[in-house]
C-alpha cells in the first residue's frame, strides 16, 4: 500500500471579481445550458492568471491553477509564497472549506485545520463545549474526547476560562485552544496557516515543538504555511513555492527558501548599480561599478539571510592598461541608528594586477552574523597607496531571518555597542 496520504491532481480555483453575490442570470443560464449538453463551463476559459502586478480585463481570476503534488504520511510540508500567491486558498480547498473549480484531491484520514482565528468554534459555546463539538466533528466518541480533554486544556493554558463562551476570548486565547484541539484530538493530517503568528513567543515555541513531535513520533502529516523562514527551515524537510496561483518549485526547504528570497531578479539588478552614484571620493582610477548578494550556489539574493553563507560580489571598472599594486578593500556596515556594526579591511591584491571592465572579487562569509533588520553599507577601495573610490553610506539593505543554529532559535540581536569583525574569505580576481 502506498504511503501517500494526500494526492492533489490538477486543482484549480476560479473566483469572480467584483461585488460578492450570486452572479448574473445570464451567466447561470449559460452554465446550465453547457452542463445539460455535457460541455465545459464556458467561464473557465475566461479566467486570467492571479497576477496582482498587472490590470486584467476579465471578471474572473484563477486563485489556483493546475496544482499537482503528493504528500507522504509523516511528512511536514512547508508552503511558501508572497501574499496573494494562493497559499491560504490551497489550504481551504484541502480542508474542504471551499470546493475546487476543477481537479481532484485524494485524502487518507481525518483532517484538522487551523486556518483563521475562530475557525471551527461556535462563539456562543464555552471552550469546554467547543472541544467536545470539534471532537464529534472528527468522529470521536465522548469517552475518547474526555481522555484528551486535560491535555488540551493544559497545553492551551486557559483552564480558568474553559467554561466561558469563546466569543469573549482574545485572539491569542482562541489560537491556543484551537491548536490544542487540532493537535491533541489526533487527526491524521494537521493543516496550519499563518495563524500561529497571533500567539506569543512561548506559545509559538510549544506549538512548533508539538508539530515536530506529531510528525516524527506519531507519524502524522503536517501542512504548514508561514512567512517566517527560520521556522520553515527548522520544521520542514520539503517545501513548495507558490506564485500567482501556480506551484513554481517543489524540493528541499533550504533550496525553496533561497529561491523565494531571490524571486525579484530585475529589482536586484537595478538596485545594485553603483557606477552612477554621485558624491564619491577618491582619484577614480578604479571604481566600484556594481555588486550582488549571492547564496552558496552563486544564485542572486535580494537580501542576505542570517546564519546562511553569503557571497558579496563586487565589480570594478579600471583604466585599461594600468597596473595597480597593494589594492585594499574596506567594507563597513552600520545599523539605521548609526551604530557601526561591522568593519573589515582586506589586502586583496599585493602584487601588480591589471583591472579592466567587469573585474570582480568574491567575499565569502560562511555564516552571516547579522539579525533581521535594515543596515547601511560603506565601500572603500585603495590602490597604489591612494584612495581610489570611497562610497560612504552608499546604500541601505535588509537582512532576512535565518535558521542560524539549525533550530528556530535566532542569532542574538545586538552587539552591546561594539564593532565586530566578519571573517571574509576573498577569492582571486575574476573577469566576466
Amino acid at each position: 500500500m502506498s504511503d501517500t496520504i494526500i494526492k492533489v491532481e490538477n486543482i484549480s480555483k476560479l473566483y469572480r471579481l467584483g461585488e460578492v453575490g450570486t452572479g448574473t442570470l445570464s451567466h447561470d443560464l449559460n452554465r446550465w445550458w453547457a452542463k445539460i449538453r455535457g460541455k465545459e463551463d464556458p467561464f473557465l476559459k475566461l479566467g486570467e492568471s492571479n497576477d496582482r502586478r498587472v490590470k486584467g480585463t476579465s471578471d474572473y481570476a484563477w486563485a489556483l491553477k493546475d496544482i499537482n503534488f503528493d504528500v507522504k504520511q509523516g511528512e511536514v510540508l512547508g508552503i511558501i509564497g508572497k501574499n496573494g500567491a494562493g497559499k491560504s486558498t490551497l489550504l481551504k480547498v484541502l480542508s474542504k472549506v471551499t470546493q475546487p473549480t476543477s481537479g481532484h484531491i485524494k485524502v487518507k484520514g481525518r483532517i484538522a485545520s487551523l486556518l483563521e482565528v475562530g475557525t471551527g468554534f461556535h462563539p456562543e459555546l464555552t471552550g469546554r463545549e467547543n472541544i467536545f463539538l470539534n471532537g464529534a466533528i472528527l468522529g470521536m466518541t465522548k469517552a475518547e474526547i474526555k481522555m484528551k480533554f486535560d491535555e488540551i486544556v493544559d497545553f492551551s493554558g486557559i483552564e480558568r476560562y474553559i467554561d466561558t463562551p469563546v466569543k469573549r476570548y482574545s485572539s491569542g486565547m482562541y489560537v491556543r485552544l484551537a491548536f490544542g484541539v487540532a493537535a491533541y484530538l489526533e487527526p491524521e493530517i494537521l493543516i496550519v496557516d499563518e495563524v500561529l503568528a497571533v500567539g506569543d513567543a512561548e506559545f509559538q515555541k510549544k506549538a512548533l515543538g508539538k508539530m515536530k513531535s506529531v510528525s516524527t513520533e506519531e507519524g502524522r502529516t503536517v501542512l504548514f504555511v508561514s512567512h517566517h523562514m527560520p521556522t520553515m527551515q527548522a520544521l520542514c524537510n520539503r517545501a513548495i513555492l507558490m506564485k500567482d496561483g501556480y506551484v513554481e518549485s517543489d524540493g528541499h526547504t533550504e533550496k525553496i527558501v533561497h529561491e523565494y528570497l531571490s524571486q525579484d531578479t530585475i529589482e536586484i539588478d537595478t538596485f545594485n548599480e553603483l557606477a552612477g552614484i554621485k558624491g564619491r571620493s577618491g582619484n577614480g582610477k578604479v571604481r566600484f561599478s556594481r555588486f550582488h548578494f549571492l547564496n552558496k550556489d552563486h544564485q542572486k539574493l535580494s537580501c542576505p539571510i542570517s546564519g546562511a553563507k553569503l557571497i558579496v560580489r563586487l565589480y570594478f571598472d579600471g583604466q585599461k592598461g594600468e597596473v595597480y599594486n597593494n589594492c585594499r578593500i574596506g567594507i563597513g556596515i552600520k545599523n539605521t541608528d548609526g551604530l557601526s556594526i561591522v568593519l573589515s579591511t582586506e589586502m586583496v591584491m599585493n602584487n601588480a594586477v591589471s583591472i579592466g571592465e567587469g573585474t570582480y572579487l568574491d567575499f565569502e562569509i560562511e555564516k552571516f552574523p547579522l539579525t533581521k533588520g535594515e543596515y547601511i553599507m560603506t565601500l572603500f577601495l585603495e590602490c597604489n597607496s591612494e584612495i581610489s573610490d570611497w562610497l560612504n553610506d552608499v546604500f541601505t539593505f535588509s537582512v532576512e531571518d535565518g535558521n542560524f543554529y539549525g533550530t528556530t532559535k535566532l542569532y542574538p540581536a545586538g552587539y552591546a555597542g561594539k564593532t565586530v569583525l566578519i571573517d571574509f574569505k576573498v577569492n582571486v580576481l575574476n573577469y566576466v
